[in-house]
């Protein structure tokens, strides 16, 4: 019998191996597809949401443009400062984080959670602005989750009370809210830029992508100033106001050449470093945004209208007898009968009878084109904030009554700045050029308002006013001749006068015969016992005007006795 053969069975360990390769070749596809789907067509999402929880744009703050004096001194910088702000997110995640952080920035840790535990849906948030330095640096060394810092630019003024209402200040956000801050505001705000960063979980900058735009510092501004005078004038104006308790003062100092304004004072005076004075009856530039009523240093106009009609010159005389007139029922009157006299001694003595003689005499037109051609009820500046152009009323509402008062300088009001303008225009000899804070190294051409041979003749009878015959002898600078003229004025308030309150008012122009500087001093209420012009205001104009021209080299113009010039070389 013929035997079969067996054949022997595939081994059971075969079939699992066949399987197992079965199930790694499907992983392995899957896998192969899963990278093409990855990498080929989800690749924009995914990357996408790659950079969405690791790539941030980050910006480059840019820094305000530095102010600085016509020298070059600095008046306001801009320093670098670091500001705290929290994830809500992210910060409350862990437990006593806040704690912390309130502790190291001594904040009131119910308010901090509060605050952020309120703005949970937000993923910036500050907590505060503006740290120095020193303890934003322990800040980060704390490395709490969810906190981190941000660089920022704080407003720094070197010279502080000194050109604090001139200059003004910034907001928190460096952005200019008053004085010459605002007014340039955007010629020294940079651009910020900015740039892609990758940043880890913890929120810290691992790599610096690429740059999206670069930062644009702001513009450098290069005043007319010169901190020279204007800290002579703070000196001597912030002493005056304290000695004579006045409310309040207000001084301006021109280049008769060139219309730049090289001084601007107030008092009381505020640090604009110091954010708890940012109140606006301290920060406001008197010298420009506060009207008054001129008092007699409006006279010098009218006499210039008087020139201008033909009717009048340098030699002509007035009779003031008998020391008073009678206008519309209203009595005028000189503190003594001066009889007949010239303009010389009508500015000397300040004369009412005689001013009111002479503008009665003009054309109201006249005497209103005068005025205005000088800039009189119209701004002095292209744009300062806050200026206010005064009061000069039209002249078809100009009565006999309304003429005499203004003549003495009521029924119109000015500022400081504007009366600067005016007396710098006399001073440039009838060429009037455009006020200006920024330096100029081409002066304007101006206009002429005035023939100067009138200016000239007008200038030598304002000579009297500070000889020891005048109402202001403490005018007088040694070794310089000055053209100036005193104001006296009831102050208003609310359509009435108040009984003994006065501003005191000093103007001129120096020296005299070939005038350089323009300069007004205006103080209001004094209550010391003295109240007129020539008593508060000329001494501050002599002490300033006088060392600002020897500062500038400025020849003298009139000789010396030995012993003042031996006082005068002991003040340089």
């Amino acid at each position: 019998m013929k035997s079969r053969r067996v054949q022997p069975r595939t081994p059971v360990y075969r079939w699992r191996a066949y399987l197992l390769l079965a199930v790694l070749a499907v992983l392995g596809l899957g896998l192969v597809a899963r990278a093409v789907d990855l990498q080929l067509v989800d690749y924009t999402f995914l990357n996408r949401q790659g950079d969405a929880r690791f790539t941030r744009i980050v910006t480059i703050p840019a820094h305000r443009g530095v102010i600085t004096d016509r020298y070059g001194e600095p008046l306001a910088v801009s320093t670098p400062v670091d500001s705290v702000w929290v994830n809500p997110g992210q910060i409350t995640q862990g437990e006593g984080r806040i704690h912390r952080l309130a502790r190291a920035l001594h904040l009131n840790e119910p308010t901090l959670q509060r605050d952020i535990r309120s703005n949970l849906s937000l993923q910036f948030l500050y907590v505060a602005r503006q740290l120095p330095p020193p303890q934003a640096l322990a800040i980060k060394a704390l490395g709490i989750p969810g906190v981190y810092l941000q660089r920022e630019y704080r407003r720094y003024y070197p010279a502080g009370e000194v050109t604090g209402q001139l200059i003004g200040f910034t907001n928190i956000n460096d952005q200019g809210r008053a004085g010459l801050e605002l007014a340039y505001n955007s010629w020294l705000t940079g651009s910020d830029g900015e740039k892609r960063v990758i940043e880890d979980r913890y929120g810290r900058i691992v790599q610096e992508v690429d740059s999206i735009r670069p930062a644009r510092p702001g513009h450098d501004l290069v005043l007319s100033i010169d901190m020279r005078i204007q800290y002579l004038a703070y000196r001597a104006l912030k002493a005056q106001v304290e000695a004579q308790r006045a409310r309040s003062g207000s001084m301006v100092v021109i280049d008769v050449d060139t219309g730049e304004v090289l001084a601007m004072v107030d008092q009381p005076g505020f640090n604009p470093n110091d954010r708890s004075q940012l109140l606006p009856g301290r920060y406001r530039n008197r010298a420009v945004t506060d009207t008054f009523e001129p008092g007699s240093s409006i006279k010098p106009f009218f006499v210039a209208a008087a020139l201008m009609s033909g009717r009048y010159n340098s030699q002509s005389i007035i009779n003031t007898s008998p020391g008073y007139i009678k206008v519309d029922g209203h009595v005028f009157r000189d503190e003594q009968d001066l009889g007949p006299i010239g303009i010389y001694t009508i500015l000397e003595k300040s004369s009412n009878v005689g001013m009111a003689h002479i503008s009665l005499s003009l054309p109201p037109e006249l005497m209103w084109r005068t005025l205005h051609r000088f800039g009189f009820g119209q701004f002095a500046t292209a744009g300062y904030p806050g200026e206010s152009p005064g009061v000069l009323l039209p002249y078809r509402d100009w009565h006999p009554i309304r003429i005499v008062t203004m003549s003495h300088g009521y029924g119109l009001s000015v500022t400081a700045l504007q009366l600067a303008h005016a007396y710098a225009t006399l001073g440039a000899l009838g060429v009037q050029r455009p006020i200006s804070f920024l330096r100029v190294t081409t002066p304007a051409p101006g206009r002429r308002i005035m023939p100067a041979k009138l200016c000239r003749e007008l200038l030598q009878l304002m000579r009297g006013v500070v000889t020891a015959g005048g109402t202001a002898p403490k005018g007088a600078i040694p070794g310089y001749t000055v053209a100036g003229k005193t104001g006296t004025s009831w102050e208003a308030d609310g359509g009435s006068y108040r009984e003994h309150h006065f501003n005191a008012v000093f103007a001129g122009v120096a020296p005299a015969s070939a005038p350089r500087l323009a300069a007004v001093v205006v103080i209001k209420d004094p209550r010391a016992g003295l109240y007129y012009g020539g008593d508060v205001s000329a001494p501050v104009f002599a002490r300033v005007i006088g060392r600002a021209l020897r500062l500038m080299a400025v020849a003298p113009d009139e000789s010396l006795p030995a012993a003042q010039t031996l006082q005068v070389a002991s003040l340089q």
